[in-house]
Order: C-alpha cells, then sequence, then structure tokens
C-alpha cells in the first residue's frame, strides 16, 4: 500500500509542537492564533481515526491483539526502562518519579501515565490504545443493531465529549474520574479522523489561498471572542469556553496544518525528512523529555566543574522535571532542546531497529543450523 506522505507530515508536525508545547516555546503557534493545547494531542487522533479499517470488526480479538503489540509492548518496556532510571535517580537525589511497583508499571499508565516522569508525555498511548478498543466494539455493536452510521457516531462521540467538558467545568471530573474523562473527551477527535477520510476528503479541493482565508478567518473570530482557547486533554481541564469551543479549536487547529502537511509534501527534500519524523512520533513522544534531562545534566556539570552555567539552579533540577536552564536567559536557546528531543529520540529509535534486525538474523541463522 503507498504511503500517506500527507499524514506522516501531520504526524510530524504533532509530535514537533508536543516537543515545543513542553518547551513553553510559541514559535510555531502563528502568533498566537494556534495554541498548541488546544488542538495539538488531537492531531494523533484524528491520524488514527482516519487509518482506522472496518475489517477490524471482523475479528475484534486479532485487532486487539495487534494493537497491544504495536502499541502496548513497545510502550511497557520503556515503562520499564524508566522505572528502572527512576529508582536509581532518587539514590542520586532526583525526587520527581514513583517508586517501581505493579501499580506504576501495570495500572498508572492507564490511570494518568505520570508514574516516572521521565517519559511522561507517552500518557497517550495507552490512552490511545483504549480509544481503539472502544471504537472497535462500539461500531461492532452498532453493526449489530444497524445503526453504524459516521455521523451519527460522530455526533454520539461530541454530545459525551462535551458532556464531559461541561462536567470539568464544574469541578466534577478529578481522581479516579480522570480515567473515563479523558477518553471522553479524545473520542470525538478519533471519529474525525474517519469522518474525513469517508465523508469530506474528496470535497477537499479548495485552492490553498481560499483556504487558508477561511481557516485563519475562523480562528481569527475565535480568538476575538474567545480568550484561553488551550485545555489539558492529560487532566481534562482548563476549558476557558464552555463545551463547544474546545471542538472547534481541534477542528481548525487540525485543518490549518493538514493543508500545511499537503503543501510541505510538494518540497522535495524537506518533506522526505518530515515524512521520515511522522514514521518515528513513538520515539520522540517516549524520549523527547529524558532526552531534556541530559541536556539540563550536561549544563548542571557545567556550573559544577567550570565558571559557565552560573546561574543554573541546581535545587530545582533535583525536583522539578519541568525546571528549564536557558544559556544566556535566551528563548533562543530553547532551539538546542528542540532539536536535540526530536534527533536525539530518532537516533534511538534507529538503533533499537538495528538490534532488533540483528536479534532476528541471528535467531534465523540458529534455526536454520538445528
Amino acid at each position: 500500500m503507498k504511503e500517506n506522505r500527507q499524514f506522516r507530515i501531520l504526524s510530524a508536525f504533532g509530535i514537533i509542537l508536543v516537543v515545543v508545547g513542553h518547551l513553553g516555546y510559541n514559535v510555531l503557534d502563528i502568533g498566537g492564533l494556534f495554541p498548541y493545547y488546544s488542538f495539538h494531542v488531537f492531531i494523533f487522533l484524528f491520524v488514527s481515526g482516519y487509518f482506522y479499517r472496518e475489517e477490524a470488526e471482523e475479528n475484534i480479538f486479532r485487532y486487539i491483539l495487534k494493537k497491544c503489540t504495536t502499541l502496548l509492548v513497545p510502550y511497557f518496556f520503556w515503562n520499564l526502562f524508566y522505572g528502572i532510571l527512576a529508582q536509581i535517580l532518587h539514590g542520586a537525589g532526583f525526587t520527581f518519579g514513583e517508586n517501581l511497583s505493579f501499580k506504576t508499571l501495570f495500572i498508572s499508565p492507564f490511570l494518568d501515565g505520570h508514574q516516572f516522569m521521565y517519559h511522561f508525555s507517552a500518557w497517550f498511548v495507552p490512552a490511545l490504545f483504549l480509544v481503539e478498543v472502544i471504537n472497535v466494539i462500539m461500531r461492532k455493536v452498532l453493526g449489530i443493531l444497524h445503526l453504524k452510521n459516521e455521523w451519527l457516531i460522530l455526533a454520539g462521540c461530541l454530545v459525551f465529549g462535551m458532556i464531559t467538558i461541561q462536567l470539568a467545568i464544574g469541578g466534577h471530573v478529578w481522581g479516579w474520574y480522570h480515567f473515563p474523562g479523558r477518553l471522553l473527551l479524545m473520542l470525538p477527535g478519533f471519529q474525525m479522523g474517519r469522518i474525513y477520510r469517508e465523508k469530506l476528503e474528496v470535497h477537499d479541493t479548495l485552492s490553498d489561498g481560499w483556504y487558508f482565508l477561511l481557516v485563519i478567518g475562523i480562528q481569527v473570530l475565535i480568538c476575538i471572542f474567545c480568550a484561553g482557547l488551550a485545555f489539558g486533554v492529560v487532566w481534562v481541564g482548563s476549558f476557558a469556553n464552555g463545551p463547544v469551543i474546545p471542538y472547534v479549536t481541534v477542528i481548525t487547529g487540525i485543518a490549518f496544518w493538514l493543508r500545511i502537511s499537503k503543501i510541505i509534501d510538494r518540497i522535495p527534500g524537506f518533506s522526505d525528512k518530515m515524512v521520515y519524523i511522522g514514521r518515528n512520533t513513538f520515539a520522540v513522544m517516549m524520549h523527547h523529555t529524558a532526552v531534556f534531562m541530559l541536556i539540563k545534566g550536561f549544563f548542571y556539570f557545567c556550573s559544577c566543574l567550570t565558571p559557565l552555567c552560573g546561574e543554573f539552579n541546581q535545587e530545582l533540577f533535583f525536583y522539578d522535571i519541568e525546571y528549564l536552564y536557558l544559556p544566556g536567559g535566551t528563548e533562543a536557546a530553547k532551539w538546542i532542546y528542540l532539536l536535540a528531543g526530536i534527533a536525539v529520540p530518532l537516533l534511538i529509535e534507529k538503533k533499537v531497529r538495528d538490534v532488533k534486525t540483528f536479534a532476528t538474523g541471528f535467531i534465523e541463522t540458529r534455526r536454520k543450523r538445528i
């Protein structure tokens, strides 16, 4: 099957926005027009929904098993790795991250995903797995009842999502309620991808000029009449504009970067690099926070062993994983974190694949000899 480069590039933009968002760097929010936290998590749901196939409903068990293999197995491998790392670093004075336990290894990933902190942005992986499981079971049931209709499913998902937002605004989505609330909030994003593929993509033919005029025009009006567009998916909070506007900003944000991705695909060379990033969003999501810590560790040793980095806050380094040291106090230093936060995880993923290839070849050679 031919690779959908536009959606690979869209995934790449999604993970880049996640990384810059964790840096508090507004370099890609288009002058404040498209705040990252008003849509960027939903890019991955949209892409996942776009690639969903109804054939999955023919054998739900096989579909879920495949998702376990592609999503949960690598997640739990790295969860164990970062759990061990957190345990070791506790002995070195670092205070963040919980201790290794059955709960933090196998239960917390589904409840909040922030158990060891060094890979906290990967909370999305178990959540996506649950969304995909809910989606396929829901569709199977609706199919049996002869009620499976894409628009009906979208309407239902939006209703439950908006109810969740309204409950969150009222202070009712907290503690254990974050678990179902997060999933209900996310489900419409997955279905939006289905709707785009099945109903809207064929009509997505506006020229770039008219397309951006429409999307940006709508977003400008939203920004004028609604303040505080960013909201938190992971904790289901910070909704400043009622239950409808968050999903409107999801649509406009995705629409903007979807067309940008289509334009980027026309640029030789650069588009290939973006496609490569889009193929490896899992690695960037999993490791970029740990890479930030490595960079800060370098600055920490510089502050200890040299006259450089004298303003480095050593106490915050050990107590706050979100502490960000900027050499010279300049925002431009965030590019160091951004570039490394993308490049190093890509290198890790390449090395992991090399090891897998070597192991597979070694096992196959041994099998043939036997």
